[in-house]
């Protein structure tokens, strides 16, 4: 609610900022952004031998990204960012404990209306997920596969200053993970399927 709150101030703040000032986007310009994610858990998966549904918490953290314009619309954005999340199995209730996950993701966009105040695009692309710093909470052990997943994207840049921008960005990931519990005694198949919601701000040199 915070994060709307403050996403609809910056843009209705944006949109009424003089006219004159030059917005476009050039085949060689760079882009960085600094974003406020929420990243957002869609899961399922069941393990072979406990059965039950795994449930992932939501992470709240800053998202760093790096996009390249080819030409005025099309570009490539590199994403990092790093999210810690508490794991947990339900029915029977076990906690599995907690995981960090930093997903680098690779997306080509198409930006629609280059040369004016507010420019939205979507994207597409792959990530690979690293899964590290593993704590077992109520079991033994516990281990996450690394893997590759797909990823789309949709957005808006509204522009402040020549420079200056505001982004509004959604990704969805799909990102699938073996997890082995206790050695692999039990193991389960988990599509976590996050839904990342971005606000930030970029310079465009």
């Amino acid at each position: 609610m915070i994060m709307k709150r403050i996403g609809a101030a910056i843009l209705a703040a944006a949109l009424f900022l003089p006219a004159t000032v030059a917005y476009a986007k050039d085949a060689g310009d760079i882009l960085i952004r600094v974003r406020g994610i929420g990243v957002v858990p869609d899961e399922s998966g069941t393990t072979d031998a406990l059965g039950g549904s795994v449930e992932i918490d939501n992470a709240y953290v800053p998202e760093l990204d790096f996009s390249y314009f080819f030409t005025e619309n099309i570009a490539a954005e590199l994403i990092l960012a790093t999210a810690k999340h508490d794991v947990k199995l339900k029915s029977p209730d076990v906690d599995l404990g907690s995981v960090w996950l930093l997903p680098p993701t690779l997306t080509l966009q198409y930006h629609f209306l280059p040369k004016s105040r507010v420019s939205p695009y979507f994207g597409a692309g792959v990530n690979y997920t690293f899964f590290y710093n593993e704590k077992s909470g109520g079991v033994n052990s516990i281990s996450y596969d690394d893997g590759f997943g797909l990823a789309l994207q949709a957005g808006v840049d509204v522009k402040v200053d020549e420079a200056w921008s505001v982004n509004f960005d959604v990704k969805k990931i799909f990102l699938n993970t073996d997890v082995k519990v206790n050695g692999g005694t039990v193991n389960a198949d988990v599509d976590i399927d996050p839904w990342i919601f971005g606000i930030g701000v970029g310079y465009r040199f």
